[in-house]
């Protein structure tokens, strides 16, 4: 295990990382994170600098009231696509399909979390791990930023993959 003490964000970490701009509208973003095997972007600007990051809780809040479930379709209209999220709603609520229209073409910028905590590619495992544990902020991935720009992501199944694999190469030898 001495290896994977060493270890830091630049090693761990994925550089073909899927971002989305502030501009991107909601339905877009909603319909990309319908198809993807993650659920949360970093959001970046023309300079590739990290100004927040999305994931599905942002999205899929937008449409949540109570008491019933409604699949949210991708494409109003044509439905094109049905997302396998399910959200709460309330019969009752007449306005539900003008809501729906307004928060799909809203900017990404209006619902995503601007504070990122983001990481340097010299960052400790130990870091990685305290960012990854905290229970507060509940983070998922860690953008990796250098020189103002994002260089990749280190996702917490990183973390684990690197750390199973070390076990595996310490148990063979």
């Amino acid at each position: 295990m001495a290896r994977i003490q060493s270890l830091t964000a630049r090693e761990l970490m994925t550089t073909d990382v899927e971002t989305v701009s502030p501009d991107d509208d909601v339905s877009e973003v909603l319909g990309r994170l319908a198809r993807a095997d993650f659920n949360g972007f970093p959001v970046v600007d023309e300079d590739d600098a990290v100004v927040g990051i999305v994931t599905q809780h942002d999205l899929v809040g937008l449409f949540q009231t109570k008491d019933r479930t409604l699949w949210i379709p991708v494409g109003f209209p044509p439905f094109l696509e049905t997302l396998t999220y399910a959200v709460d709603i309330s019969w009752d609520d007449l306005d539900l399909g003008i809501d729906l229209l307004r928060n799909t073409n809203r900017p990404i910028r209006e619902v995503m979390t601007e504070d990122v905590v983001t990481v340097a590619p010299e960052a400790s495992l130990d870091e990685i791990l305290d960012l990854l544990a905290d229970e507060e902020r509940d983070i998922n991935r860690l953008p990796v930023v250098e020189d103002g720009g994002l260089v990749g992501i280190v996702a917490r199944q990183d973390v684990i993959r690197a750390i199973r694999d070390e076990r595996r190469e310490g148990g063979a030898s």
